[in-house]
């Protein structure tokens, strides 16, 4: 391994970046500087909601800058039964099925299902939440269930019960956890 990065270099391959100027191609006044400490739950909540914001400072659509992802070959999301979201970022694969979504990131392979409202959160691969379920000001790992009917979000002191949550009051719902009435 010892070889790589000098061939590369000798052959013209290697790039660096300068955190010193922090200068990104296609970033505008507005957008100069832009860093996010992600190492506490409240401070990587609130980096995911600046995503979801209408004009974000961080834009994934910098077309000069691309944000490189490898998820996997899913279709593209689908809104069907009246399913919509508002201020979210939604992922391939998701399925907003009579749901709503409110300043969410969902990433892909999220499930929505009827009269189910998700505000506020950040949803990881493969949530599925039930129908008439309400979530708010939450993180959820992957494969988390949320059944039909259940809620997070809404009740404190049941919350801190069943799950983890900050200082700031974002709750996490820990990987494949099924959460229930």
């Amino acid at each position: 391994g010892g070889n790589i990065i000098p061939a590369m270099t000798k052959a013209g391959l290697a790039k660096v970046y300068d955190f010193a100027d922090n200068n990104v191609p296609g970033e505008t006044e507005r957008d100069k500087g832009y860093w996010r400490d992600v190492g506490s739950i409240d401070s990587y909540f609130e980096a995911h909601m600046d995503l979801v914001s209408p004009l974000p400072i961080f834009n994934l659509y910098n077309r000069q800058w691309p944000i490189l992802t490898n998820p996997p070959s899913l279709p593209p999301a689908k809104f069907s039964e009246r399913g919509i979201a508002f201020d979210s970022v939604v992922g391939a694969g998701t399925i907003i099925s009579g749901g709503e979504l409110r300043r969410t990131v969902a990433s892909y392979d999220v499930y929505a299902g009827r009269d189910s409202v998700v505000e506020n959160s950040v949803l990881m691969p493969s949530v599925k939440i039930g129908e008439n379920a309400k979530v708010r000001n939450a993180i959820l790992d992957k494969s988390v269930i949320v059944e039909p009917g259940a809620m997070i979000g809404f009740d404190a002191e049941r919350d801190r019960e069943r799950f983890t949550v900050s200082a700031g009051g974002i709750i996490v719902v820990g990987k494949g956890v099924t959460v229930t009435r």
